[in-house]
């Protein structure tokens, strides 16, 4: 499975959630047209059960799943990939483990020459941000729209914007040049089906 060249990439929101929950939300998420689900769990208690559940499901609908962090868990399980944050281990070694037709994202805050690097080591896709305030990620700090810019200009694999993009601010970042919009809060405080069709309506 490859990673989308454009749309919404929701990424769950876990904290004081039962599995049960999550695993609703997520096919609601789904059914709104999400292009792809990253499992994120800061607090895992049944990580190895849930991202499993939500496997089965990112496979009804065609749909890659990656998991944020956590190589192991992604080999263990199957899934499609894993997300790198700064402190996540190397695209090398990920590579290694999961195979060469993973899907391997990193996290690149506000550093073009760090999306540049990861480009050059096999990376699938770059993700910038926060672009604006976020619960999910208070302490995260702020990226430049003008980052992303320069990133279209010179990355050629597709670009993850990430942090407080709502429906309304989420088209300047498309604009200026990210192709794939990365959401939390955005989608799962509400009404996930709805929320993420919404979303959609940027791309079209």
């Amino acid at each position: 499975m490859k990673f989308p060249s454009s749309g919404l990439y929701a990424i769950t929101q876990t904290e004081d959630k039962s599995c049960d929950t999550i695993i609703q939300e997520v096919l609601s998420v789904l059914k709104g047209g999400a292009s792809v689900i990253q499992y994120r769990d800061k607090t895992p208690k049944n990580a190895t059960y849930l991202a499993k559940e939500l496997l089965l499901l990112c496979r009804q609908y065609n749909v890659p799943l990656l998991i944020n962090d956590n190589t192991e868990l992604a080999d263990y399980i199957g899934a499609d990939g894993v997300h790198l944050g700064k402190n996540d281990g190397d695209i090398v070694s990920a590579r290694m483990k999961l195979g060469s037709k993973a899907i391997i994202g990193v996290s690149c805050y506000n550093n073009l020459s760090s999306a540049l690097q990861a480009e050059k080591q096999g990376a699938d896709y770059v993700a910038f941000g926060r672009f604006f305030p976020s619960i999910s990620k208070p302490l995260a700090a702020p990226a430049h729209i003008e980052t992303l810019h320069q990133a279209h200009n010179k990355i050629h694999i597709p670009i993850v914007a990430i942090g407080g993009i709502l429906p309304s601010n989420g088209d300047q970042l498309l604009k200026a040049g990210a192709d794939v919009l990365a959401v939390i809060g955005g989608v799962f405080t509400h009404n996930p089906k709805q929320s993420a069709q919404t979303y959609l309506k940027l791309f079209s």
